[in-house]
């Protein structure tokens, strides 16, 4: 099995002289070879976000409107009627998954999302809209519950909008006592017109977007109202902040595969195997050592990049 010192070793022997590594001509040749293997589109999105720069800006790494833009240029002119997505995100924006989503459903027949390590929130939405989702031992998907960016004393906090809803009930039943108004007016002075609104309709639209996706992919090949059940359960099962106490809870592949998820093994196959941690490994080290926070890129190697200079 390919391990992250073994791309290293392979990335220095493919210098030119005095030369830098050859990042993307490694990275794209394990695309290429996995495309060959199965005969399928390989698209990998993936984001410098598990090597910790504080220097990066939150958006840069997540799920924004802009990668659908990156998704129609790495798309375009694929012929084959099934993708590999290769997926390795934070999550980001509802919005900007949904969009996602729609696009690549347009455009494959067979979606099969591959999570090499992890895939949380509103990846793990997205990889809810394949049609099955393969997993490692070492890999991960995560809640989906949505959060809320909120100003506070201490700066700008995401925050999960179902603890926000359950703190708010807290403070309701609390504040029946005249006594405890004073500690809680700090916390509720930060609570805006619409915040609770926009709480209950972020959770909404994710458990229901998951929902429709797993009835509508996943489970397709079930009776509609079989879909229905196993989508609505998961749905709410992955979308219940109390299920887990915390957004960053990573979910492995039993959990995934108890709750109903349809799930592969990475490890299944061997070679199937080398070719994704190769690839993995490949883009984690071009992360380390380049300016790229970003990369979306197919295997014929056209490529959506995010850089940042600093």
């Amino acid at each position: 099995m390919p391990t992250w010192s073994g791309i290293l070793d392979e990335l220095v022997q493919s210098r030119i002289g005095d030369g830098p590594p050859q990042f993307d001509a490694v990275r794209r040749r394990y695309l290429a070879s996995l495309k060959h293997f199965t005969n399928r589109a390989v698209v990998l999105y993936a984001t410098k976000w598990t090597q910790h720069d504080p220097d990066i800006s939150p958006d840069l790494i997540s799920i924004v409107d802009e990668d659908v833009q990156g998704i129609m240029e790495v798309l375009h002119g694929l012929k084959e009627p099934e993708l590999d997505l290769i997926l390795h995100s934070p999550g980001g924006s509802l919005e900007a998954a949904e969009a996602m989503v729609i696009y690549l459903r347009s455009k494959f027949s067979n979606i099969r999302v591959i999570v090499p390590q992890l895939a949380m929130s509103a990846a793990t939405m997205i990889a809810c809209a394949a049609d099955t989702i393969v997993l490692g031992k070492h890999s991960f998907l995560g809640p989906i519950d949505p959060q809320i960016s909120l100003t506070t004393p201490l700066g700008q906090r995401m925050v999960p909008a179902q603890a926000i809803l359950e703190q708010f009930e807290m403070a309701k039943q609390e504040c029946r006592d005249p006594a405890n108004l004073g500690a809680w007016l700090p916390m509720l002075n930060q609570y805006g017109p619409d915040l609770l609104v926009q709480c209950q309709n972020a959770s909404d639209m994710s458990t229901e977007l998951v929902r429709i996706w797993l009835s509508a992919y996943m489970f397709r090949n079930l009776s509609p109202n079989e879909a229905r059940k196993r989508a609505s359960e998961i749905a709410q099962w992955l979308s219940n902040h109390s299920n887990f106490r915390s957004h960053g809870r990573h979910i492995p592949r039993s959990e995934c595969e108890t709750h109903g998820l349809v799930v592969e093994y990475l490890e299944d196959d061997q070679r199937f195997q080398d070719l994704v941690l190769s690839i993995f490994h490949a883009t984690t080290h071009t992360f380390s050592a380049t300016a790229a926070v970003k990369i979306i890129e197919n295997h014929l190697g056209k490529a959506f990049i995010k850089t940042v200079i600093k």
